[in-house]
């Protein structure tokens, strides 16, 4: 037994359901659409729970506003970044919103929507393996949950939207595949009534020798925490999190995350980055959302550039009659490649690039990271250009090159200009200017617990500038080295 279908969607995800839902709404001749998803049960994840507004945007154009409605979610007007006790607000520009809510609420509220639109067939089902015939996938092999026997469910265009563990990526791509790199790992609570440095804004705790730590608030009581950890993953996470982490956190977030710690497991994700790639090798199937294309979970971009794809796709979907020809499609696979470009790549650069700086790994970085903490310290368009990329609201490669390598020369004038923090002698009657320097330029007197050690401020002398030249130029070498290779995984189209 075989089911006939015009369009075959593999994942009932972010991705698949918006899909669905959108070629459903086509002008052109009413289709036949199968969502097949393994489980339809509501997903538990600890990523994809923060919406930018470029997001929400893209949403409304799609018809899929509801699926934001009646599931507690939480106005975002942008973010708090925290570092070293020290907190700067960095707004979205003009009013604009983003949204944040627990992942399942929000992925079923999508998948409603596909339930309603016509035409559309949700099916609970386990995609076995592709159908091929000729050298073209024609559909799949699929075993219901309720049965055991394979069924084939043919299609003339197949969608691959199996998310970020596709089983079928390799097997579409080819050749043309390009491997995926893990950057670290996103450990996830959830802390009941926390109190964030600032209300309804996503918090970005900058912890020395650490990754990052994201929270935000994901319902009326529930707030998510993801501690960024590099590889090895302690083997007792709780542990790292209270000794290296904790303490470098606003003192209100201490006790809720104690007690989410004594009561919940900490959950894992990998944070995986997978530059696009060209989808011209294997005939009927295409691939969409994170099984073709990764960026860092950082800046909460992921389903902003998917719902971006999804509606620029299902534009040009719209214009084809016969979805059998080949040479249309990949007319439309080569306006989509380029279309999508703007938004994509940004915030592909960007979720990759910031990781790094605010993941600072050696010392170079740990300038870098200082000069853009005080960077957007300086407000105005110190931080309405960075938060309109990170937002999706301004998607060009140009400005967020302009802003990247501003920072790296601003973090170069404050490594000469700013008092940089330098270890004192542990008694008071002691003085040790010359003690292990610290050139990140931080501000603020502080006592190391680690060490039980003062830190006091130093303006740098002309003794120590040799040094801080070449500290310069090493900086602005690791800007390139960052940018450059991140900017050709974009412009490569083979």
């Amino acid at each position: 037994m075989s089911l006939q279908y015009d369009v075959l969607i593999v994942g009932a995800g972010i991705a698949g359901s918006a899909l669905a839902h959108a070629l459903s709404q086509s002008s052109a001749p009413q289709r036949r659409i199968a969502l097949l998803e393994r489980s339809l049960a509501e997903p538990d994840r600890i990523v994809g729970e923060l919406l930018q507004p470029a997001g929400v945007a893209f949403l409304d154009k799609l018809g899929l506003q509801g699926a934001l409605e009646g599931i507690d979610a939480i106005p975002v007007h942008g973010y708090a970044v925290v570092q070293d006790g020290r907190i700067v607000h960095v707004p979205y520009p003009d009013g604009r919103e983003g949204r944040s809510f627990h992942h399942g609420l929000f992925v079923q509220g999508l998948r409603e929507h596909a339930v309603r639109a016509k035409g559309v067939d949700v099916i609970e089902a386990t995609v076995n393996e592709l159908m091929e015939e000729e050298g073209r996938v024609v559909g799949v092999k699929a075993t219901r949950s309720s049965g055991k026997e394979k069924e084939v469910f043919r299609a003339d265009l197949t969608v691959i939207a199996d998310g970020c563990f596709s089983n079928f990526r390799s097997t579409v791509q080819g050749p043309s595949a390009r491997p995926s790199n893990t950057k670290s790992h996103f450990c996830g609570a959830i802390l009941k009534d926390a109190r964030l440095p600032i209300s309804q804004h996503g918090t970005v705790a900058l912890v020395r020798g650490h990754g990052p730590v994201l929270l935000y608030q994901i319902s009326e009581h529930d707030t998510r925490i993801l501690v960024d950890v590099k590889g090895p993953v302690p083997s007792d996470l709780k542990k790292h999190i209270i000794a290296e982490i904790l303490p470098s956190l606003p003192n209100q977030l201490h006790e809720p995350i104690r007690a989410a710690l004594a009561t919940d497991r900490v959950r894992r994700m990998p944070n995986s980055f997978l530059p696009p790639s060209p989808q011209t090798n294997k005939r009927g199937v295409i691939l969409l959302g994170d099984a073709w294309n990764m960026r860092h979970p950082l800046t909460g971009g992921g389903m902003t550039v998917a719902l971006s794809d999804v509606y620029i796709l299902s534009q040009h979907l719209d214009k084809i009659n016969d979805l059998l020809d080949w040479s249309q499609m990949k007319d439309v696979l080569d306006k989509w490649w380029w279309e999508r470009k703007g938004l994509a790549a940004t915030i592909n650069i960007m979720s990759v690039a910031l990781y790094d700086v605010f993941g600072a790994d050696g010392e170079c970085l740990t300038i870098f990271q200082n000069g853009c903490f005080k960077y957007f310290e300086r407000g105005g368009e110190s931080v309405r250009g960075p938060v309109s990329l990170l937002s999706g609201i301004a998607p060009s490669t140009s400005l967020l090159a302009y802003h990247f390598f501003f920072v790296a020369i601003y973090s170069i004038w404050v490594l000469f200009a700013h008092p940089r923090r330098i270890r004192a002698p542990r008694t008071n009657s002691e003085s040790d200017m010359n003690g292990n320097p610290d050139t990140t330029g931080n501000g603020g007197a502080h006592t190391d617990e680690k060490h039980s050690d003062m830190h006091i401020m130093q303006i740098p002398s002309i003794l120590d500038y040799p040094r801080l030249f070449w500290l310069s130029c090493r900086v602005l070498w690791t800007a390139c080295a960052i940018f450059g290779p991140l900017l050709w995984t974009e412009i490569r189209w083979w």
